[in-house]
């Protein structure tokens, strides 16, 4: 059962510097579809967390310079929910700064985080 109070942060803000070169940091890995199967990283993430979480509760935190690219691939998400970092500084500040953010939204949230670019085979398991 879906909850109201079930949210998820992907973690969208990284340069992919370790794809090099196909991965550029005006479109790093999260942004390309690097296994071919039509569909990007983001995209596989956040298709993955719609069974857990309502749509409206999937976040994605990112650098400003790519909320554009966000939200070009994920039409569905309101603007809203993606938070903008105001300065890159990796795993640990970014889930602080989602946790903040969803703490003024909803004082219940459970939130689950999750890295965009990870490769899960089988999902179903």
């Amino acid at each position: 059962m879906i909850s109201k109070d079930n949210y998820c942060i992907i973690m969208a803000g990284g340069i992919g510097s370790r794809f090099w070169p196909l991965s550029r940091t005006k479109k790093p890995k999260q942004f390309i579809d690097i296994l071919g199967v039509g569909e990007t990283l983001l995209q596989m993430t956040f298709k993955r967390f719609e069974t857990i979480c309502p749509i409206e509760n999937i976040y994605i935190v990112t650098s400003r310079l790519y909320k554009d690219l966000v939200l070009e691939q994920l039409p569905m998400v309101n603007p809203d929910c993606v938070i903008t970092e105001p300065i890159r500084r990796n795993t640990a500040p970014c889930i602080a700064y989602a946790a903040y953010s969803l703490k003024k939204i909803d004082p219940e949230a459970q939130m689950i985080v999750t890295p965009a670019d990870h490769l899960i085979l089988n999902e179903t398991e």
